[in-house]
């Protein structure tokens, strides 16, 4: 006798969809975390320094550059917070591909802010470890190794963040390239 099982095979649109999700889910997460862990990192990177009985203090918010990097990645690691949600969301529903869309611009904004902030630090990081003889600003860094330290960190955690944002834009341009004009 010949038994037939009848076993359930999903499509292959079925299969590449849930690991869509899945990739959208995981980036975003590791998104949030890297943005995340760049903001604590800054704001608790402080180092005091006694010069000639004189105490100087080095923070991030004595540098504007700075100070729009720790914004850049609580900004950014709110808006992946968010957008997680919707990502979770998404995978329960069948999305329209202009939803994919909206999503692709989010992605690309949220990368641009982290890139440009990404930018500014590292300038600064330069200008602090090697100075600019000619401008007249000596190199810091020699001082105020920890603070240094802590803002490289930063900076690659960061760096993190905006890579995962590009395959996240990369994911949902994918995915809206079948908006019907």
């Amino acid at each position: 006798m010949n038994y037939f099982a009848i076993k359930s095979i999903e499509t292959p649109s079925v299969k590449s969809e849930k690991h869509f999700i899945f990739a959208q889910i995981l980036l975003r997460i590791l998104a949030t975390a890297f943005t995340l862990t760049a903001a604590c990192i800054t704001f608790k990177s402080t180092q005091t320094l006694i010069i000639f009985n004189v105490e100087t203090d080095a923070r991030y918010t004595y540098s504007p550059a700075l100070k729009f990097f720790v914004y850049a990645n609580v900004i950014g690691c709110a808006f992946s917070f968010f957008s997680l949600f919707l990502a979770s969301a998404f995978g329960r529903t069948n999305l329209h591909p202009h939803k994919y869309f909206y999503l692709f611009i989010h992605d690309m904004i949220m990368m641009a802010l982290l890139l440009s902030a990404c930018s500014a630090a590292a300038t600064i990081g330069y200008v602090g470890k090697y100075g600019q003889i000619r401008s007249g600003w000596m190199p810091i860094c020699d001082s105020v190794t920890k603070f240094c330290h802590k803002m490289t960190a930063s900076v690659i955690f960061s760096i993190f963040g905006v890579i995962f944002y590009l395959c996240l834009t990369i994911i949902s341009a994918y995915q809206s390239r079948k908006i019907q004009v």
